[in-house]
């Protein structure tokens, strides 16, 4: 049996990257007790070079990027560009890829899969994700980030258990409007209820491009 391989880039600098850090670490654990071989880029790792030689080395099954992006660029480790529409895209062909950034499936994700990318789940407008400032160094414990990142990480879930990249997509949309209804229909903390219109948005700008069926 051949073994899947997962690489994820997990750049930590600031707040935003700090959360997307943590929330990262149960994917990879996830992985690895599926026998996933685990290429985890993270910190001064999340930089072009680095992720640029292991592509060239290696075709993972899985690519997962988190930090921050823009429609044509994927960056790493302060803000430092690792993924750049019409420079580098191609390493990425015959892998399935989810971009937990900003607003690159708009245009470097259809790049992608005209280079050869199996399927890109991303985002077509800014992924928001608010969190509770008291959790800054626990950010596992934070519940507000949680109705963001569960649905986030959900996707990834999905794809390393073996769902099609549609599947995939549409478990993590699931459970945005889980949360989404949970919110509305309960007694909620005021900082909890304010999460909703922007649960919605990225629930809305979630999209899955490619081969609807491709797996892992």
């Amino acid at each position: 049996m051949v073994q899947k391989s997962l690489l994820i880039t997990r750049p930590f600098y600031e707040n935003p990257t700090n959360y997307l850090f943590h929330w990262s670490k149960p994917l990879i654990d996830l992985a690895r007790t599926k026998r996933f071989d685990v290429i985890d880029l993270g910190e001064k790792k999340a930089v072009r070079k680095e992720i640029e030689g292991r592509l060239r080395k290696v075709v993972p099954n899985l690519v997962v990027f988190n930090g921050h992006g823009s429609e044509q660029i994927i960056l790493g480790q302060d803000a430092e560009p690792l993924i750049i529409e019409g420079q580098n895209e191609s390493l990425l062909s015959d892998t399935i890829v989810y971009t937990r950034a900003c607003l690159s499936a708009r245009s470097l994700g259809v790049s992608c899969i005209k280079k050869g990318v199996k399927a890109y789940i991303g985002y077509i407008e800014d992924f928001i994700f608010m969190f509770d400032p008291a959790h800054i160094t626990r950010p596992l414990e934070d519940k507000i980030a949680e109705l963001f990142l569960g649905p986030s990480n959900q996707v990834v879930r999905s794809l390393i258990k073996g769902n099609t990249a549609r599947e995939s997509d549409e478990s993590g949309k699931k459970l945005f409007l889980k949360n989404i209804f949970r919110l509305l229909t309960s007694e909620t903390a005021k900082e909890e209820s304010e999460t909703v219109r922007y649960l919605i948005w990225d629930m809305r700008h979630q999209i899955c491009l490619g081969d609807g069926n491709a797996v892992v």
